[in-house]
């Protein structure tokens, strides 16, 4: 349990909360603040719940499933390839960037927008580059099946079921 919130509050506590907190402070919004319209505040809304229906959807999977966390630290021991990650493979990224987004379109501010742009660069960069060559040594053939079907950052309409009965040493069943 102590794992888990420690992941949760050094990756993405600081992307969502600590690191907007610093641009909501340093930007003067305090001094004068937007006044943002209705739209803006339905879609932060919206942005914002989707993303974080993702990030604890994803969090639940690495504990029950891979037994391990989000954080590199502590990865998980297992291929998760249930859940949502049956339709896409970076799921709480993906979480992380909506509820930027959401921030940006409910606070109606630039800055917070620049920031989202920022986090999801960097992710594009060290995902492909970090991340999954990880990935590939970890759990070989079966991640290289799921790479080549499931897409990185966009949820797919339809589930992906390619590894069912391909289970090797991994449980892909989510029991």
């Amino acid at each position: 349990m102590f794992s888990h919130l420690k992941a949760i509050l050094s990756l993405p506590f600081i992307a969502i909360v600590v690191v907007p907190a610093l641009i909501f402070y340093f930007s003067g919004a305090f001094d004068h603040g937007v006044d943002p319209p209705w739209y803006g505040i339905f879609l932060g809304g919206f942005f914002a719940a989707a993303g974080l229906s993702l990030m604890i959807s994803t969090i639940r999977l690495f504990a029950k499933v891979g037994e391990g966390t989000l954080a590199p630290w502590n990865p998980t021991q297992k291929l998760v390839v249930v859940g949502i990650y049956r339709r896409v493979r970076n799921p709480m990224i993906s979480g992380v960037f909506c509820v930027l987004l959401g921030e940006a379109s409910g606070l109606w501010r630039w800055e917070f927008l620049v920031w989202a742009l920022i986090f999801i660069a960097g992710n594009m960069i060290y995902i492909p580059l970090c991340e999954e060559p990880g990935l590939i040594a970890r759990f070989g053939s079966d991640y290289e099946l799921y790479k080549q079907n499931v897409r990185r950052w966009v949820p797919s309409v339809k589930p992906w079921d390619g590894l069912r009965g391909n289970s090797h040493d991994h449980d892909f069943s989510g029991n």
